[in-house]
């Protein structure tokens, strides 16, 4: 029994159907209710419509990606009661539905960053990037953030001048557009697509964290989990924190989910069966430091949700997603450690045996050139990806 094949699909706009799904071999659907604003509770006819849809087909509602945290629980302001509140009825609600596994986050502010949304790779294709000396320009020169200067190292801020002064007025305004709004506002970002004045707009929501660090938003995830994972638990669903895009530091933010020590303070917070990890080596990777290998061996019984595809390292902290089996990623033995987790599972009753995989991103190729889709999210370059884990996973299975 190999890893459940898992899609991310977008909802009602989404170019991909779930009849492509079934074809393309998909076994359970990841998604959300994004016509639902962040921080209001999701009603059980809204889910039951979404899920005979999947069901349909015959396919499962795998895995929610994500029931987003709202900004209020993250900084502990005065609405945080009634957030979580409806963040426990959402859960409850998708219980009584049978969906059992949620993927959240708790980044601040911005959930993921890349610098080019059309970086073209030795062989043509085309994938993101993020180059760490142009965020720094985005971030002291065209956002202007205040002291933002004083978080970068002399030799990144050189080349942050180099770069803004080389950049048109219009380059400026389409860096800015991408980071805060093209690839936040399809995943509940805090800022919509129709927004006036969003740089403003961004950085009044950065000025919330100013007195925060990262033991208060450690404290902030810790009350937050105290008060949903016993209700998770009793409605029968698994929640698994995404790590931080990319695991480190950026405008002045917190981060409490990148590295080895961050996740075991997490899992430190409770022993819940419904406590666990979205296990993301396309985020995890992005941090040299971090060795995936051992973290998979590590928290490999506690993972509850897969995000698999590779990243390439450049210079001065830079990355680009380079696929699937290409990169730095052992993509390998990463899928070796959790087949075997899944077949220990199996041998010992656990219900959580089917550890949902999905494609992560994708390379744009061929057709995807003709069609809609989300940044990072084309369809032919991710059923790429889905085919080639799912080769590797098969060889792997005969060799065990």
């Amino acid at each position: 029994m190999a890893l459940e094949k898992t899609w991310r699909w977008f909802g009602r706009n989404d170019t991909v159907t779930f009849a492509d799904l079934k074809q393309m071999g998909v076994e359970g659907v990841v998604t959300s209710l994004h016509h639902i604003p962040a921080g209001e509770a999701w009603p059980v006819e809204e889910i039951r419509k979404v899920q005979a849809g999947i069901e349909h087909h015959g396919m499962r509602w795998s895995v929610v990606e994500s029931l987003p945290v709202s900004e209020g629980i993250k900084i502990g302001s005065a609405d945080r009661p009634q957030l979580i509140e409806n963040y426990i009825l959402s859960l409850k609600n998708l219980g009584a539905c049978g969906i059992d596994t949620v993927c959240y986050n708790f980044m601040p502010v911005l959930d993921w960053a890349r610098t080019d949304l059309h970086f073209k790779n030795n062989n043509g294709a085309e994938s993101m990037l993020f180059d760490y000396p142009t965020f720094a320009a985005f971030d002291i020169y065209i956002l202007r953030r205040e002291g933002a200067a004083g978080d970068y190292p002399e030799n990144i801020r050189q080349k942050a001048r180099d770069i803004a002064g080389s950049l048109t007025e219009d380059e400026k305004e389409e860096l800015a557009h991408n980071i805060i709004i093209v690839t936040q506002a399809f995943i509940h970002g805090v800022i919509g697509e129709d927004s006036d004045n969003y740089k403003d707009r961004f950085l009044t929501y950065l000025k919330t964290y100013d007195a925060i660090g990262k033991e208060q938003l450690r404290e902030n995830l810790a009350f937050f989990l105290k008060e949903i994972l016993p209700v998770a638990e009793q409605a029968g669903v698994n929640l698994c924190i995404h790590p931080d895009d990319p695991p480190f530091p950026l405008l002045g933010l917190p981060r409490i989910a990148g590295t080895a020590d961050d996740f075991r303070w997490i899992m430190e917070q409770s022993d819940s069966p419904a406590h666990g990890i979205t296990f993301c080596t396309g985020s995890l990777s992005a941090c040299p430091d971090n060795d995936l290998v051992a973290m998979a061996t590590e928290f490999a019984s506690r993972i509850q949700f897969v995000h698999l595809r590779n990243t390439a390292y450049l210079a001065d902290n830079s990355f680009y997603e380079s696929g699937h089996l290409t990169g730095s990623v052992d993509m390998f033995s990463i899928i070796r450690i959790l087949l075997e987790e899944q077949r220990r599972r199996r041998k010992s009753g656990r219900k959580d045996w089917r550890m949902p995989f999905r494609p992560d991103h994708g390379l744009r190729i061929l057709d995807d050139y003709s069609r809609t889709a989300n940044p990072g999210y084309p369809l032919i370059g991710r059923l790429k990806g889905m085919a080639e884990i799912d080769g590797l996973q098969t060889g792997i299975e005969r060799f065990l």
